[in-house]
Parts: structure tokens; sequence; C-alpha cells
């Protein structure tokens, strides 16, 4: 008896993970949760210490993957977004914590900085007795050093080793060898030094790690504090103002001139202009008026408005905007795999060397040269630059992204794109305005106005923007419309609706041919219009031609530019849509595309990907309606045009919310400078430890330098991706 397939429940949670230090500590969360019965993926964050798990609920819950994370030597808890002042809060007192453990430990490195110098010059005058140092030794130690001790044994009681374990061996062994001379023997040349100036360089290291990491989210910072904080509800004539929050759909809100608009909705009274710049990027005011929608968080500037809350809270264009560059922030590029492969066994590596130095040295040199030698091989290899290399980098390149209007929904698609050799451009609402105006009516036996009634009532029911022009050229002639019974949308084809007991049908020629209607002697009058880059729509009524109209779609200021740029890059361009040959190609030829595929079917648009990806491209897809989904699905990078609709958005990879297509160029352009940052971290990291582990290993390096270096190099990998802050997009103008 066959068993039916089960269908998987996927839920999706995101922890906040506390307590890693290193690539080490993000690859063995990540690996304990991966392994769990039930857990679908999973990937670690180091950078914005987060977790993102998707698993099966029927098999696992929430608690259960809590409860691996803290087996393994960490804590965690389920991630609430928070207001960003709170947020703020909270990490600024995180970092006076860490800045008061450093003076701590500078003021007490100093006497023992005193110490070396004297050490260096012979004056024994400088020196300290032993007991003292060993008390400021041990108050380093077991105070603001405790973490570094808690830490490696969390992680070895989780049965891993990470950066926590290597800088605990390294200070203990310089600090118990150092206590046991003091006590047993009662020797000089002790090396509580190293112990203390190590912990206080390391802390040091990680003060500066954390404040320039936290400059690697400030675009999302910046989006979240764009909310607008108060809504003012009108309710039985009278205004009330509260909490964002409490704005529910269907409230009617006021918003005055000046005042952020609270959440999405439509305008149902008054005008006004709204500054959208920080949604499309677009400086330039937008008219809004009655039927207009509104988006959350943009600026009414000059009128007041009353207007509908469509969409609150979560639903939000802001709200989903967030959550995206969010997720983004924490995704892993394929590129990561690099250094999680390495920082999985890093570690154990490195004390493996550690205790070969020692063991070496001690034969060939003595005891303590062996320690020496040993702990700075210990302290110069924490892996703490190979975690954050790539994470920091991804946090900043979407965020940038976020700035200029591109939405990256993965940080996969980010690195992906700038292998792109192939993109393909649907030609309506992406190389064109997408609002098309009825240039030519033409009735065959009927009066124009009863055509335009005619067809304008059946279109009145179709999203299509042809459809659309038709209803407003009705509107702007003042034509009253008809009820119509059996409507029917044919993608790719056309339309048709029952009036008056007559089919009416609207559409393309291969409509019409399947409908057997004879449209011959009209025939060269048709291609004459659609040459001169006009859509021509044909309409029969119970299988008879009664007429046909043209209209034109502008084509997008910037369109010819972007193309350019694009080919300038040796990517194919290709214009596919489901319009004719010869308005495709007279719109193609305006903008520069040589290769036009037209009549394509939105069902066969996906065919059309699939077959260039199975030539080998890499290929891109843009599109901005609902038929351009399956296409934007099967493409390697698919890309909606922000102005589209929200199917087109969800199922694309990358979203322009400027609807421009510039906006392509800057998304390669991101790709480059981000995937470029990466690979300089990686090769600052990889080249960090494989050039002075081994001058450590020779006895070259101090364990007090060692910790310096090792500290700084983690702080040079966020500062070196802080630069990427600095991108902006460039575009050559075309003559």
């Amino acid at each position: 008896m066959p068993v039916e397939a089960q269908v998987i429940e996927k839920e999706k949670v995101t922890l906040s993970i506390s307590g890693m230090t290193c690539a080490a500590c993000s690859t063995r969360v990540e690996k304990g949760l991966q392994k769990m019965n039930g857990v679908l993926d999973a990937h670690v964050n180091l950078a914005n210490e987060k977790a993102t798990v998707f698993f099966d609920d029927q098999k696992i819950g929430t608690e259960q993957l809590i409860d691996q994370v803290v087996k393994t030597g960490y804590k965690a808890e389920v991630f609430v977004t928070r207001d960003p002042e709170i947020e703020k809060a909270e990490k600024e007192k995180q970092y006076k914590q860490q800045r008061e453990a450093f003076f701590i430990g500078a003021v007490i490195s100093l006497p023992f900085l005193v110490q070396m110098i004297g050490d260096f010059t012979n004056n024994m005058n400088l020196m300290m007795p032993g007991w003292v140092q060993f008390i400021l030794a041990t108050i380093v130690q077991f105070t603001i050093g405790w973490r570094f001790i808690r830490g490696a044994y969390n992680a070895l009681r989780g049965r891993s080793a990470n950066m926590d374990v290597l800088v605990a061996m390294g200070t203990l062994s310089a600090y118990l060898y150092s206590t046991f001379l003091l006590f047993q023997k009662g020797e000089t040349g002790y090396y509580f030094e190293a112990s203390v100036v190590i912990i206080t360089l390391i802390i040091l290291g990680k003060l500066l790690e954390e404040r320039a990491k936290g400059r690697t989210s400030e675009a999302l910072k910046k989006l979240m504090g764009m909310q607008a904080k108060v809504a003012h509800v009108l309710k039985d004539g009278v205004v009330h103002e509260v909490p964002v929050e409490e704005v529910q759909s269907g409230d009617h809100l006021v918003v005055k001139s000046g005042e952020k608009i609270p959440v999405d909705g439509q305008v149902i009274e008054g005008r006004t202009t709204v500054d959208e710049s920080m949604l499309t990027g677009e400086s330039l005011p937008v008219t809004k008026e009655t039927g207009d929608t509104v988006i959350g968080a943009t600026v009414n500037l000059h009128g007041s408005i009353t207007m509908e809350a469509t969409k609150v809270g979560k639903e939000t264009a802001l709200a989903q905007i967030i959550q995206m560059v969010d997720e983004a922030q924490g995704s892993k590029a394929p590129i990561q795999s690099i250094a999680d492969k390495i920082s999985a066994v890093f570690v154990p590596i490195v004390i493996g060397i550690a205790l070969l130095t020692f063991v070496i040295t001690f034969l060939v040199v003595g005891f303590t040269p062996a320690l020496i030698s040993a702990v700075a091989v210990l302290v110069i290899a924490c892996p703490c630059a190979l975690g954050l290399a790539t994470p920091t980098a991804i946090m900043v390149g979407t965020g940038k992204g976020a700035e200029v209007g591109v939405l990256i929904k993965d940080s996969a698609h980010l690195q992906t794109m700038r292998a792109i050799d192939t993109i393909i451009l649907d030609k309506t609402g992406t190389i064109t305005k997408g609002r098309p105006e009825v240039t030519v009516v033409r009735p065959i036996n009927v009066t124009e106005d009863a055509f335009i009634r005619m067809i304008a009532s059946v279109e009145q029911s179709s999203e299509h923007p042809l459809g659309a022009a038709i209803v407003r050229h009705a509107s702007d002639k003042g034509i009253p419309l008809v009820r119509v019974h059996d409507f029917e949308a044919l993608p790719g084809l056309g339309v048709k609706g029952t009036i008056d007991n007559q089919v009416i049908s609207i559409g393309n020629e291969k409509f019409m041919q399947q409908q057997g209607v004879d449209i011959g002697r009209f025939a060269k009058d048709l291609i004459t219009l659609e040459e001169k880059g006009n859509t021509v729509i044909i309409v029969a009524q119970a299988h008879r031609l009664i007429g046909y109209f043209a209209v034109a779609d502008t084509v997008k200021e910037t369109s010819a530019q972007a193309v350019s740029e694009m080919k300038a890059r040796g990517i194919d361009v290709i214009m596919m849509t489901g319009d004719n040959e010869h308005t495709a190609r007279a719109i193609a030829h305006e903008v520069g595309i040589a290769t036009v595929l037209a009549g394509v079917l939105p069902e066969h648009k996906a065919n059309e990907v699939e077959r260039l990806k199975g030539d080998g491209k890499k290929v891109a897809m843009v599109g901005d309606g609902i038929n351009d989904a399956p296409a934007l699905a099967a493409a390697d990078v698919g890309i909606a045009i922000g102005t589209g609709t929200d199917i087109a958005m969800e199922a694309a990879d990358i979203t322009l919310m400027r609807g421009d297509l510039l906006s392509i160029s800057d998304s390669i352009q991101l790709s480059d400078a981000t995937i470029r940052k990466i690979k300089q971290n990686l090769g600052w990291a990889f080249g960090y430890n494989v050039i002075l582990i081994p001058v450590a290993a020779l006895g070259f390096l101090s364990p007090i330098l060692a910790g310096a270096a090792m500290a700084l190099s983690s702080v040079s990998v966020v500062v070196n991706t802080l630069f990427l802050n600095r991108w902006k997009p460039r575009h050559d103008q075309v003559a």
C-alpha cells in the first residue's frame, strides 16, 4: 500500500546568539543546529550574532533549538525586533562595560610596560617585586580575563574549541608558569606581563571591533528610524493621536503638511505632494490626490490629506523592506564557505601547531623559550578576522543597496549578480513606463463612442496596463460604461466578456485567429501602426471584426543609457515580450537592443530563461508583471521593478524600488564592490595567519606583540569593510 508523502510544514525562526567570539564559534553553533532531526537548514552570522533556522515544526520546536545552542556553550533567545533607540541604548551599555574592562586592564598594564622598558635597558629600579606582579596579574586574569576562561570552558564542554580556548590557554600558561616560579623557586624572569598585556590588548581589539561592527548595520538602523511614531486617526469627526502600532486597516487618518505618512494607504480626500525619496531614491516630489496610493514613512510636503489605512504593521512597504534587508544581512554568501571549512578545523590545528612548537623548541632550546613560542602561536592565531570577513561586507553591501533603492533578498544573489552575462528585459513597465496612452481608435461599422464604451466596459475588469489605458481614455471622454457578464482574461492573448448577449473579444492577432476573425483587408494598416511603436488591439463581436485601436507606451528616459551600460560590460541584452514583432522591434531599436523575443506567452517566458541557462548562460530576468513571476523565479537572478506587482517582487531575488533600469547597473556595481571587499578581507585574514603563525613558532614574535597583532587583525578587517560605505553608483552619460 503506497504511503502518501507528508507535506513538511517549514517554519523559520531567528535566534539571537550571545557569547560567540570567532568563526569557530559560529561554525560550531551552525553545525550543532544543522545536525538536529527536523532542522532543514541553519546559518549563523557572527557579525550580527544571529542564527536563522528553517525547521519542520512537526519534528522540532524553538525551545529545542535554543537548548542545542546552550549545549554548544552559548546563550540564545528568539530574536525580537526592538525600537532602534532601545537597541542603541543596550549596545551603548555593553560598549561602556567593555570600555571599563579595558581601562582596568590598561591601568594595571602600565607598570608592566614600564617594567618591560627597565628589562630592555637593564634598569632594575623599574622592576616590580614578584608578589606585586602576581597580585596585579591575578586581578586581570580572573576579573576582566574571566570571560575568556568561562568561554573556553563552555566551548570545551560543548566539545569545540574557539578563540577563548586559545586566549585562555595562552594567558593561563604564562600566568601559571610565572606563579610556579614565584612560589616554588622565588626566581626572577616572570611572564606575568604577557598574560596581563595580552588580555588588555585583546579587549581593546574587541572594543574597537564592536564600535566598527555597529557601523556596518547603520543602513538598517536608518530604515527603522524612518518609521512614523504616531498617527492622527479620524473617528466620529474627532482626530485622536495614537501610536502608529495601534492603527488598524480601514482606519481613516489625517496627515498634515510636513508630517510622515504613518502607514500604507489610499488618499480619500485632499491633494498634496509627497517626498518618496526614502523609498525610491527619486528626489522629485510626487503629486497625490484622491484614489492614489501613499506609502508609510514618506513625507507629506504641501497639503493636508485624509487617507484610509490599507496596510499596517508588518504589511507596510517599509516593514517589508526592513525585513528583506535584515534577512539579506543575515544570509550567507557562497564565498563564505571557504572561511567556514577552514574555521571548522582551524583552532584544533593551531593547538596542534602550538604543542609541536613547544616540544621541538623545548628539545632544542629549553622550557622557557618553548613556552613563550607556544603562547605566541596560540595568541596570534585566533580566527576572529576570518569570521568577520564576509558577513560584515554583506551587511554593509546590502545596506548600501537599500539606500540606493536596490533591495537584495539574499546575499547569494548579490554574489551571483556580478557573474551575469545575459539580461532579459520585459517591455511594458520595464523598458517602457507602463502607462500607455490610446493613440488611434478605428471603429468599423459602429460609432466611435459606442466602440469605446464597449471595449472599455470589458477592459474595466482587467489588470493589464493596455486595458487601463482604454478605460482612462473612456473616462477622459466622459463615456459611461455598462455592465459586463462572463468576463475572462486569457494571458498572452486578450480578454472577453458578454454585453447584451453578445460576446466581445479584445486582443492580439493570435487571439483573433483562434476566434476565426478575418482581419485581412486591415492587415497593412495594423503593420504600419506597429512599426511606429504602437501596440494594436483588435476587437471582435460574435467573431466579426468591429474595429481596432492603437496604444503607445513611452520609453523610460534612462532605458537607453542603462542598456548601453550593460552592453559595455559585455552583457547580452535581450527584450522578451508578449507584444507583436513590429512593436517590439520598434521599442528595442529605440533603446539599442538587437535581440528581440516577441509574441512570447507568459507560460513560455520561463522556458526561454531555461533555454538560455541550458546554453551555459548566467541569466538575469527583469520584469514587473504577474506574468513575469515564473521567469523571475527560473532565472539565476530574478529582478523585479519595484513599481510593479507584489507577486513579481515576491518571486524576485532583487527589487529595484526606483523602477529605473539604471538600478540594474547599480546592483552589478554593488556586487563587484562587495565581493571585492570580501576577497580583500579573506586575503588579509588568511595571509595574516599564514605569515605570522610560522614567525611565532620560530620564536621571532613575543606573546605581547602577538596579542597586539591578533587584536588589530579583526579591527582592520571591519575597518576595511567600512570603506564600502563610501560606495556610490557611477553612470556614463549616453550622447
